[in-house]
């Protein structure tokens, strides 16, 4: 897998990391940091299969394009769900870090991907990355990229357990030595918890909103516990009776409610993990407590929730939303590291999840 040539070249190219998610995509230049960050979306026309715009210009399109551009997220729990799309988002933001470099070889990428995935799922991402113009393709699991990005020694022979929520999945891990020793991936995380706030709206008000505003409203209100001081917010969408523009307020309250199942599930899932946890890597943990990472992280009150449920400290990360892709960033640049880390084969990855 690592040819001497491959490694002079390595020199030359910029290599990238990149985090390929649900909801966003993040790209890691070696020796420089996160240099992209963008939605994970992509605009194209129907008519022509053309690419009409990606990331931040296409995410804008979604819900205001006319009958012949549609604005399409090509992952869905956190894997491909439209190859050719991908692959196009993927040639575009390569092109993108490597024209600015004259002469350089084609880069290497290391590609974070949901431990849960499976064989075809692995092999699409790793196709994808290669057909968009990289010179290796290298896999990483998630709560590895993202255990490495949030600084824990997962080389130390003691455990580390991270758990990342994203948008589509939550993966959870326990790591010692360089490996995984317990992993869980539930395709329950941040698009899940904005589906339940537009079902409740929906069935509570008989307001229809869209993602943009479920999600805005999750930011803004959503919480996993009891906050200190409760508060309101509008909620603007069609009024299904009518047909008409409305606005309902909601409480912090209302949306805690709305989100209840997928952060008890979250939350059970967390528990199962240290079950299955040997004793002497739970005492571990108990000391070095739980890390969370992904954008998940950042719902309000997940951590006093957590510490609560599970009895163990539990601290959010330096820039949860970037923990994956500074840990593929990390794996390039240490090549010790890139070859204890990355996947050989996809059952190595699924034969560990559940």
């Amino acid at each position: 897998m690592f040819r001497p040539f491959s490694a002079l070249l390595g020199l030359f190219s910029k290599d990238l990391g990149i985090d390929l998610g649900t909801a966003n995509t993040l790209v890691y230049v070696r020796n420089e940091g996160v240099v992209i960050s963008e939605p994970s979306v992509v605009a194209k026309d129907m008519r022509t299969g053309k690419v009409f715009a990606v990331g931040t210009e296409a995410k804008r399109m979604v819900g205001r394009t006319p009958a012949s551009i549609v604005a399409i997220r090509p992952l869905k729990d956190g894997v491909i769900s439209d190859f050719d799309v991908v692959e196009s988002m993927l040639r575009h933001w390569i092109k993108q870090v490597h024209d600015r470099y004259l002469f350089a070889p084609a880069p290497r990428v290391a590609i974070g991907i949901p431990s849960g995935a499976t064989e075809v799922e692995w092999r699409a991402v790793r196709e994808a990355a290669l057909n968009s113009g990289a010179r290796e393709a290298y896999l990483i699991e998630e709560p590895m990229a993202s255990a490495i990005g949030c600084g824990l020694p997962v080389s130390d022979p003691a455990g580390n357990m991270v758990v990342d929520i994203g948008g589509g999945t939550t993966e959870i891990a326990v790591i010692s030595l360089g490996g995984i020793v317990v992993n869980r991936s539930i395709r329950i995380a941040g698009d899940e918890i904005d589906d339940m706030i537009m079902q409740y709206m929906r069935r509570e008000h008989n307001l229809l909103i869209g993602e943009r505003m479920a999600e805005e409203t999750k930011i803004a209100v959503g919480s996993a516990c009891a906050l200190s001081q409760e508060v309101i917010t509008t909620l603007r969408g069609r009024d299904l009776r009518t047909g008409l523009p409305a606005s309902v307020q909601v409480t912090s309250v209302d949306v805690r409610q709305a989100i209840t199942g997928p952060v008890n599930a979250i939350v059970a899932e967390v528990k199962a993990a240290l079950e299955e946890t040997p004793p002497e890597l739970v005492a571990d943990i108990m000391d070095r407590g739980i890390m969370l990472a992904g954008g998940g992280a950042l719902l309000h009150g997940l951590d006093s929730r957590l510490r609560e449920e599970t009895l163990m400290p539990v601290t959010i990360a330096d820039d949860p939303l970037t923990c994956v892709v500074r840990g593929t960033g990390k794996c390039l640049e240490e090549l010790e590291l890139l070859q204890k880390v990355t996947l050989s084969h996809p059952s190595e990855s699924s034969a560990r999840s559940r």
